[in-house]
């Protein structure tokens, strides 16, 4: 009787690919359902999103830009486009979101096993702050996008793959745009110096082409020189990109208990509109054990970059806490090494067993698998019905009544001459009018005038958010 070679079957042969297959539909979905399903609303960062895009001047931008200015750019031409409704307003974050995971798989395979790759992209597409990241609307997104194209890019360029002439010109041109992204810098600094302290990446660098850094820092300084302009007209742009606040916390100790609740508060969902903590207590600890392993292995590429990451950002963070997402690609890359490291020790115990080989991958597997349901559960009742974070989410941009003429609150005229913006058909006034059809929204009503109709939200306090009078 023969014996069964699994290793030459289909599935076996395209393990890989089914994975990958497999992550890109639940990518697609999950997606879908969070834009439009959960959470359902907008949030104010998707609210400042919108007025800053409706209030760009282009005659002026080449001297005097505002930050996060390339992704404003896109989402006032998709605006335009589609108008301000859910697809115009989350269009660009969710295909910014669908490329961030992309990177991230890709990025993946180039450090880790393709099996590693698969696992650690499963638990980082279904943590809460990934949905929510991409598709609030909002430049958010960028916390994780710029970091993952470039450290993607450059890895491209440091292995020398295939077309790695293009990848080093497109590596100059992400970074001199992911500039306008306050922390960018800080992510930038720390490739650098890994490059600088370690030694295979500086005979890497010796060895490009002069001709390829010359176009590609030609480049970088075309698509800067705007934001070089205004930082040495207003220096304060500068110390935003950096990350330093308009005002100091008033205590270190109580701005490092919020830091740590962001990332250890596994026993609260949080109160602001972004659920905490950023990873689940489960994949915590395998990331905790893979910075253990990242310090014993510090003289790698790997570690290099991973720790003057944390090391750079973390004084940032201790005085601006509300910065979690840019410290979730290193802690995703921890998460890869400690699932790679518990995966190597448990084969390093059996190196000639197949059985107990392909018995050790059955409780990967299956913590794996609970934590990206336990994720996915905690996401969705987290943002229907956790109240502390469902009433940081507002309708009243989604059912706007179709009326010429909105009477709105002074605070709301910014957000409603933003929507105005894209619809030529509404005009936003302060005063109410006497006869003509119009709208008056919840903060501006006087309950002077009896309205014909109100239009109304299913939540249990604030209900009514226009009153309509025709």
């Amino acid at each position: 009787m023969s014996k069964i070679d699994i290793t030459t079957s289909f599935l076996y042969r395209r393990r890989y690919w089914v994975g990958h297959s497999l992550i890109a539909i639940a990518l697609i979905s999950l997606i879908g359902i969070a834009a439009f399903l959960v959470p359902s609303g907008l949030t104010e960062q998707a609210h400042q999103s919108i007025i800053n895009s409706s209030q760009l001047d282009f005659s002026t931008m080449w001297h005097t830009v505002v930050l996060d200015a390339p992704f404003y750019i896109a989402q006032h031409a998709i605006l335009s486009i589609f108008g301000v409704n859910l697809v115009g307003i989350k269009l660009l974050s969710i295909v910014l979101g669908v490329i961030t995971a992309l990177g991230m798989i890709l990025l993946l395979r180039q450090w880790f096993s393709h099996g590693i790759a698969v696992l650690a992209s499963l638990l980082a597409v279904t943590t809460g702050q990934f949905l929510f990241l991409t598709q609030q609307g909002s430049v958010s997104v960028l916390y994780l996008f710029w970091p993952v194209i470039l450290l993607l890019l450059a890895t491209l360029v440091a292995k020398r793959v295939k077309y790695h002439g293009i990848w080093n010109v497109l590596f100059f041109v992400s970074a001199a745009l992911s500039l306008y992204t306050p922390l960018s810098i800080y992510v930038l600094i720390s490739l650098g110096s890994a490059t600088l302290l370690h030694p295979h990446l500086r005979y890497i660098i010796k060895k490009l082409p002069r001709r390829r850094l010359a176009i590609g820092m030609t480049a970088c300084l075309l698509i800067l020189a705007p934001l070089i302009i205004t930082i040495t007209k207003d220096p304060s742009v500068g110390l935003k990109l950096l990350g330093i606040p308009d005002e100091w916390p008033s205590s270190i100790l109580a701005s490092l208990a919020e830091l740590a609740s962001h990332y250890f508060g596994f026993l609260s969902l949080g109160t602001q509109s972004i659920m905490l903590p950023v990873f689940g207590l489960g994949s915590m600890l395998i990331i905790l054990y893979g910075l253990y392993r990242s310090i014993r292995t510090y003289e790698t590429v790997q570690s290099y970059v991973i720790l003057a990451w944390i090391v750079l950002l973390f004084p940032v963070l201790v005085i601006n806490p509300d910065f979690t997402s840019i410290m979730f690609v290193p802690l995703l890359l921890l998460l890869a090494t400690g699932l790679e490291r518990i995966l190597r020790t448990w084969y390093g115990i059996f190196p000639f067993n197949p059985y107990a080989r392909v018995a050790g991958l059955i409780p990967l597997v299956v913590l794996v698998g609970g934590l990206v349901l336990f994720g996915l559960e905690r996401y969705g009742y987290g943002y229907r019905y956790a109240p502390d974070i469902v009433k940081n989410f507002s309708h009243d941009l989604l059912i706007i009544p179709e009326v010429p003429i909105l009477v709105v609150a002074d605070s709301e005229k910014s957000l409603y001459d933003a929507v105005a913006t894209y619809d030529d058909g509404l005009t936003v006034m302060t005063t109410q009018p006497r006869a003509t059809p119009h709208a008056v929204t919840a903060k501006a009503y006087t309950g002077k005038k009896i309205p014909s109709s109100i239009v109304t939200v299913g939540t249990s306090s604030d209900a009514a958010r226009f009153y309509v009078y025709k």
